[in-house]
């Protein structure tokens, strides 16, 4: 859906968020999961993530989401390695060195979600279109109504990083980590990501979850285990052993691992998980915070 429109169509949402955040949060997590939720004894991963975002105040949240300040929490942890190359990073599209950059690279704003440039030949890239193409995209805000706080904290700036090339002309295959408590727990594989975007979903040993649907999840594709899969979890349990949950992005490009981003409410916790079953398995792995959850 075009943003605009789904700005406009969420409009009252986001005023009665302004007034009454929890309500605003069932009656979006009824719209769209066409379930009620239960915030004073969640259950399933969603409920959760839902009451994450009312009641846990992490300090660190703003700057592991912000795509540029997320490479500091990184470092600290001891994972500068997995670090893309930074070739620029600035507030201002029209002072973009493109005369200075490789042939390929990819143009990042550090709020957005989707909003990447990928260049693979600089001398075919639209400068003029791509510097306006950042403008707008910098004026852009989360959506109130979503209740994901954290990310209009920190003021949005532009990133030019090192283009990930798997020597095949493909994007790299996306593993996205669910850790709970510092323990990976599932693993969602994306690839054909800007193609025909698919994943299967397994756990730490590489098996799949059974009759188990969420988004563009299908078990029945045939995926090789990563040689270099216990380095990667170990990766993601280095990243996010201070949370109570959070989804730890990696890729693996010749047999290097790579970091990608952190998100502690995956789809807003609005997406639908079945069988419900397995929802509340995941659930289980959720132990809530005290409420603040300030560190």
């Amino acid at each position: 859906m075009n943003k605009r429109i789904k700005n406009v169509i969420l409009m009252p949402a986001n005023i009665l968020y302004g007034f009454n955040p929890e309500i605003t949060i069932k009656v979006l997590y009824r719209l769209k999961t066409g379930r009620k939720l239960n915030l004073r004894n969640p259950k399933t991963f969603t409920e959760k993530i839902q009451w994450i975002k009312l009641n846990y105040k992490n300090k660190l949240l703003p700057l592991c989401t912000d795509k540029y300040t997320a490479r500091q929490f990184v470092k600290r942890c001891g994972c500068e390695n997995i670090l893309t190359k930074l070739y620029w990073e600035g507030y201002n599209p029209d002072a973009i060195p493109f005369d200075d950059l490789p042939d390929k690279f990819v143009i990042k704003v550090t709020h957005g979600s989707g909003n990447n440039i990928i260049c693979k030949n600089k001398q075919e890239i639209d400068i003029k279109k791509t510097i306006k193409t950042l403008k707008m995209w910098l004026k852009e805000k989360y959506l109130p109504c979503y209740g994901e706080w954290f990310y209009n904290v920190i003021r949005p700036r532009i990133i030019v990083e090192e283009f990930l090339d798997d020597g095949k002309g493909c994007s790299p295959k996306d593993y996205k980590v669910f850790c709970f408590n510092g323990e990976p727990k599932l693993i969602n594989v994306y690839f054909d990501r800007f193609t025909n975007k698919r994943s299967i979903m397994c756990d730490t040993n590489w098996n799949r979850l059974e009759n188990f649907k969420m988004n563009e999840v299908d078990n029945s594709i045939e995926v090789e285990k990563p040689a270099e899969l216990e380095e990667l979890l170990n990766y993601a349990r280095k990243l996010s052993k201070r949370f109570p949950h959070v989804r730890v992005d990696l890729y693996i490009v010749q047999s290097k691992i790579y970091f990608g981003e952190l998100s502690f409410t995956s789809d807003a916790g609005f997406v639908t998980i079945s069988p419900i079953e397995t929802e509340k398995m995941i659930g289980n792995w959720l132990s809530l915070p005290s409420v603040g959850g300030q560190k």
